[in-house]
């Protein structure tokens, strides 16, 4: 094409003024690149069509997105629409989120200092066992009988570490599945609720013969509190935070945060928002020191935190374990490189098992984790999943990921030295406006 205009994309447009300064640049771009080029400008000119758009009811009330590099770079930041679809307060830079799985991550790396310093181990299941009882005497749920009473069996294989950060441990989550979800009943299990006892450690299966996303980290991360004597948010706080100089994230969001922090909402059905409650209320209401020794800090989904300071710890991976702007290590290269390799290589196709929505009100049923051709192995790393091979968005191989399940994903992908976060507060897991962005931006920073 010799000449091209910027593309209408539903919900979006361009004011003419900024048009004129795309066109020039777009002219030599193949087609592919000049569509991902344009979704980059799109996002790059914020501007008041675009609040409007996200602020939209029945799309994302507010979102935030950063990317960074290697070097520690903000390669891209935006923040766009409303910190709640009832409000008029802007989303911004600082806005703050209830960062949920995405918290796994951190705890991960809490565990893997403590194996670099030999107070963990991946493999030794005994250790773990002298740590956590309770996972010793866990049992394994088999189904129920004919008057729906839990059926248990003795597991054969201890559990170790490695099991914990892999979720190849048995444990599962009560809103993915729904035996869970029935052995709980009628008091119900509410992961959420900040106590250890909503965590009780129930098997679906021998530890190491499957995979299951569960609360695995959870409990890994109850041994490193066992280990030192300290609360994970003390640990957490003076051995990654800090070097890091990362100060907007916490299990215990001070007032400065709480002011910022984003509403969470409920999609329905029909695709209309509304707000609704945070379900992670405990540690926002614990102010005092006494309150906060009272609230389990969960390694599984515990943590508010602000993208720009996520995304920090992302740089730190990419840079091998030393953040590239404090130039403190937190990991040693070979232990990042540990935890970016599979885990899991006997379980291939682990996230092509469709997982289902237990709780509709939490999440959408998820017919696959990652869509890959099916010939490509899957994989799994400590504490997060692998995309083993290059992504449809541009991602290399063994990239990293995650999210949290009110719609926030982030990646790490060492091979091209990039990553990034995609922050929402919107329920269930799995929105399709949500994650249909997510590609897009993600696709528009590597075309860019």
């Amino acid at each position: 094409m010799s000449s091209r205009t910027v593309p209408k994309i539903e919900g979006y447009t361009i004011k003419e003024e900024n048009a004129a300064k795309i066109r020039k640049s777009l002219s030599s771009l193949s087609p592919l690149s000049y569509i991902h080029k344009c979704l980059l400008y799109i996002i790059t000119y914020k501007n008041p069509e675009i609040d409007e758009a996200t602020s939209s009811k029945d799309k994302i009330p507010g979102f935030v997105f950063v990317a960074v590099n290697k070097n520690g770079d903000e390669i891209f930041s935006h923040a766009s629409g409303k910190r709640g679809a009832e409000t008029k307060e802007p989303m911004t830079l600082d806005s703050v989120f209830w960062i949920a799985s995405c918290t796994k991550m951190v705890g991960g790396i809490a565990c893997m200092q403590l194996v670099e310093q030999g107070k963990l181990s991946l493999d030794d299941a005994e250790l773990v066992g002298k740590l956590a009882p309770e996972l010793k005497k866990a049992r394994i749920l088999e189904g129920f009988d004919e008057m729906d009473r839990p059926v248990w069996k003795e597991k054969k294989v201890d559990t170790t570490l490695r099991h914990l950060l892999s979720h190849t441990s048995g444990l599962g989550y009560t809103f993915f599945n729904p035996e869970l979800r029935k052995v709980g009943l009628p008091r119900g299990i509410d992961e959420f609720s900040g106590r250890i006892e909503d965590i009780e450690p129930i098997l679906l299966f021998e530890p190491g013969s499957k995979f299951n996303y569960g609360t695995g980290i959870d409990w890994a991360c109850a041994l490193v509190q066992r280990v030192t004597g300290q609360s994970l948010s003390d640990y957490i706080n003076t051995n990654i935070f800090s070097p890091l100089n990362i100060k907007n994230m916490s299990f215990f969001p001070p007032q400065s945060m709480k002011d910022n922090l984003a509403h969470m909402h409920q999609r329905y059905p029909d695709g209309h928002i509304t707000t609704r409650e945070h379900l992670l209320r405990a540690p926002l209401y614990a102010n005092t020191p006494s309150q906060q020794k009272e609230i389990f800090n969960s390694a599984g989904a515990g943590l508010f935190a602000q993208p720009r300071e996520y995304v920090k710890i992302i740089a730190t991976l990419l840079n091998n374990g030393t953040s590239p702007t404090t130039s403190q290590q937190i990991l040693k290269p070979e232990t990042v490189d540990e935890m970016f390799s599979n885990q899991i290589p006997d379980m291939p196709n682990f996230g092509r098992e469709a997982i289902q929505a237990a709780t509709p009100e939490l999440t959408n049923p998820i017919p696959e984790l990652y869509p890959q051709p099916k010939e490509q192995e899957q994989g799994w790393g400590l504490t997060f999943m692998l995309t083993v091979h290059p992504g449809a968005t541009g991602r290399g191989a063994n990239t990293g990921w995650w999210a949290g399940l009110p719609n926030l994903f982030w990646w790490a992908d060492r091979e091209k030295g990039v990553g990034g976060m995609v922050a929402s507060q919107i329920l269930p897991f799995a929105d399709a406006e949500i994650m249909g962005l997510w590609a897009g931006v993600e696709s528009a920073i590597y075309q860019g």
